[in-house]
């Protein structure tokens, strides 16, 4: 027997004795809800009774991931569709309809959709929001995916939660988290008063019984086979010894092997001898249930296999109550336990797990001056203590800010880049890092735009033998037979088609359009004109919006030269009509656009739109261009005030908010040339500054805070993905880059087009570079 009586319940934090004014007028609680069957259900459903308890005045709005298994949620509990990249989206939309202040969200590894849950990715970035992060797993070597991810998430929030000074230590070194946003509170415990367990042992069947017990989802890295292991020496000195087994088989092994592990453990007893001694209780036990077991165990075991393990809710909650604990050293029971509130002992090793349960079993004011040690300890752990603690003067709200490598001045972007992905026959599409993929060949999307590039960097030796093998590989490009240019070559010169798509097609005019009127070297021009003008009736029968509005701005590029051009006056007027009718069909009071949704090079439509009004003096055209821009420009900007290009992810997502990832460089360059466009026909300097904002967007204002282009060289990573950035250097990406930068240039020295005295060139740079 021990030697205490039962003591009252405390009054340091019991449910419904301590109230307080509340932090927020509304949270949102994001993690897993009961009667989901895991720990993190159980925690976050905890978290948020102990709110309502402590903070009567808040409203608490609990959001569970939901992950299709069945499991009925109370009416009180809003659902995430964990693998719907849309619902996380909808709900960050929810949230702040909602008039939310903060949003707590409990983070593990699994519950999320994505890539190593990188669609919780979307949900905050979504808003702007105060977050409050608590991390119930911090991995000292995660897979990439992992890391990326956690340094996303840490770098948004307003505070983050670990509970445990180790992994305080991991979050400081690897993840860079500040010492001022983090914050070490223990896992929660509910409040229950030391008692002696022969006073409830009869409940559970245990009445003369000394009673060891291990708690949870059961899996192999729980370390029970030691345990059993260990009874026969436990049972000759106790016969009257039983070690209870509490939980339900870990869903993910039930799914991937059955009940295998299970079977055999309770092999493995009767093999031993102990199978009278070692009692399995089969199912999911309830929060009041599992504490009066706990209460009523004299022993509580955890001999865990990962040492990592930075948290455990059922060794807090044994704690919590009083029990003595035999552990092994895995970090949470190295924390708590580490100052004679337990024992510890080797992984693996049933002999120390056996003398350990035999020196508690001998001693009974032992078990009892542990016990008693470790309940007065876990009063800090008390629910209502961790929530105030987790809610309180949180530090002013961080800010992701731009690389601290500056965007050069755009004229000094060398060609290292395109001439690593060039050869005799064009530009190659694709690369392995930076290495040309010759298994992709070529296509004359990326070779029509490498010949813009070369025509706009002015008369350079190097950019001229580019051009010329650029302007070759369109010329072969050109079917006359069919009346349309073909896209894709292999390595070996093999055209694989004979028509290649509307917008491959519309690019290459609007590449010829462009060198007909800007190049320096007259032979190009005159290449150029002559096959425009062969080619550019064809913008005719397109019918994709892109397509048409390619075609029209190297009609405006044309048109600028000559002014008297037909078919380029044509392929604006019609693009226009396209764009006008186009807008009818699809805008509404919510959704100024041109299409039910917001697909790749969004801005080119307005671009395209402006043009035409400028060339055919129509102010209605120059205004809806203007208009669309504006209302693309509120769409491509984070809750942050960054940047952030319409994702991958979010196209054919009909009248949809856009989702951020997965960005492309394509979309940024669009963002710059139409902010072109708006500021030459406005002088307006908003649109200068969406143009920067833009190109900043390449050198770390992004998402991210990682630049995506080198200046060094002139190369460009090909994408900016939720768990990272995408380190393939392909020929689009190197090429929007180019683009963006001499559209940028423009913009800085073209004194004509803003009707403004153009700027020296330390001011360019200074200004290409914020």
């Amino acid at each position: 027997m021990f030697d205490f009586d039962i003591l009252p319940d405390s009054d340091q934090g019991g449910r419904g004795e301590r109230r307080r004014a509340a932090p927020f007028g509304r949270l949102a609680l994001i993690g897993n809800a009961l009667p989901r069957k895991c720990g993190l259900a159980t925690y976050t459903s905890h978290v948020a009774d102990a709110l309502r308890d402590l903070y009567p005045d808040m409203t608490v709005d609990h959001y569970a991931m939901d992950d299709s298994t069945g499991v009925f949620y109370s009416g009180s509990i809003r659902t995430i569709d964990a693998e719907n990249i849309d619902d996380y989206q909808g709900t960050a939309e929810r949230i702040e309809a909602s008039g939310a202040d903060a949003i707590w969200l409990q983070h593990e590894f699994g519950i999320f959709g994505g890539t190593a849950g990188s669609h919780i990715l979307e949900l905050v970035g979504a808003t702007d929001l105060p977050l409050i992060l608590t991390l119930h797993t911090v991995l000292e070597e995660p897979d990439d995916g992992q890391e990326v991810v956690l340094k996303r998430l840490v770098a948004r929030a307003d505070r983050v939660i670990v509970m445990s000074s180790t992994g305080a230590e991991i979050l400081k070194r690897r993840y860079g988290v500040s010492a001022e946003r983090l914050r070490i509170i223990p896992h929660g415990v509910p409040d229950r008063p030391l008692c002696d367990p022969d006073c409830l042992k009869a409940k559970f069947g245990w009445a003369g019984r000394k009673v060891l017990m291990t708690f949870g989802l059961l899996a192999p890295s729980k370390g029970i086979r030691h345990m059993i292991e260990a009874m026969p020496a436990i049972v000759s000195e106790h016969p009257e010894a039983l070690y209870e087994v509490v939980g339900a088989t870990h869903p993910n092994l039930v799914r991937n092997q059955g009940e295998r592990h299970r079977r055999m453990l309770m092999d493995l007893a009767r093999e031993l001898g102990v199978e009278e001694h070692v009692r399995f209780l089969d199912r999911f036990v309830e929060q009041e249930e599992l504490l009066d077991m706990l209460q009523a165990a004299d022993i509580y075991v955890t001999p865990y296999l990962n040492m990592e393990q930075v948290t455990s809710g059922t060794l807090s909650y044994a704690f919590a109550v009083g029990k003595p604990i035999i552990a092994t050293p895995y970090v949470h029971a190295r924390e708590i336990l580490g100052d004679g509130q337990g024992i510890l002992v080797p992984p693996t090793d049933s002999s120390a797990l056996a003398c350990a349960a035999l020196d508690l079993l001998n001693d009974d004011a032992l078990r009892s001056r542990i016990g008693r040690a470790a309940y007065e300890d876990g009063r800090a752990m008390l629910w209502p203590n961790v929530v105030e603690q987790s809610l309180a003067q949180l530090p002013t709200r961080p800010r992701l800010v731009a690389s601290h490598s500056p965007a050069p001045h755009p004229s000094t972007l060398p060609l290292d880049a395109i001439e690593r992905m060039s050869d005799a026959v064009g530009m190659i599409q694709h690369a392995v890092y930076r290495v040309p993929d010759r298994n992709h060949g070529y296509c004359i999307d990326d070779n029509a735009r490498a010949l813009m590039t070369m025509v706009r960097r002015g008369d350079d030796r190097r950019a001229a033998e580019l051009a010329s093998t650029y302007a070759a590989f369109i010329q072969h490009g050109w079917n006359p037979a069919e009346g349309r240019f073909r896209n894709f070559m292999a390595y070996d010169r093999r055209w694989l088609e004979d028509c290649g798509s509307e917008d491959s097609n519309g690019r290459t005019i609007w590449a010829l359009g462009m060198t007909a009127t800007r190049s320096p070297w007259p032979g190009l021009r005159e290449w150029s004109s002559r096959l425009f003008d062969e080619t550019a009736p064809i913008a005719a029968d397109f019918t994709a919006l892109r397509a048409r509005a390619f075609a029209a701005l190297g009609g405006y590029e044309r048109l600028s030269r000559r002014g008297n051009h037909e078919v380029a006056r044509s392929l604006l007027r019609a693009a226009a009509e396209h764009l006008l009718e186009s807008h009818s069909q699809y805008a509404r009071d919510d959704w100024n656009w041109f299409e039910p949704s917001l697909a790749y090079d969004n801005a080119r439509l307005p671009e395209a739109l402006i043009r035409a009004g400028q060339a055919l003096d129509d102010r209605s055209m120059v205004q809806l261009g203007l208009a669309t821009l504006e209302w693309l420009r509120a769409r491509q900007s984070s809750p942050r005030g960054m940047f952030r290009p319409v994702g991958c992810k979010s196209f054919g997502r009909p009248y949809a908010a856009p989702l951020a990832f997965d960005q492309q460089p394509l979309e940024a360059t669009a963002t710059v040339d139409a902010a072109a466009a708006a500021f030459q026909v406005t002088g307006d300097s908003k649109w200068r500054q969406m143009a920067q904002d833009a190109f900043a967007w390449f050198f770390g204002s992004n998402d991210a805070a990682m630049p995506m282009a080198n200046a060094s060289d002139g190369s460009c990573f090909d994408g900016l993905m939720a768990t990272g950035i995408n380190r393939n250097q392909g020929a689009e990406s190197i090429l929007s880059l180019h683009l963006a930068a001499q559209s940028v240039r423009e913009i800085f020295r073209d004194g004509k087009a803003s009707g403004q005295e153009r700027p020296s060139d330390a001011e360019a740079r200074s200004l290409a570079a914020s």
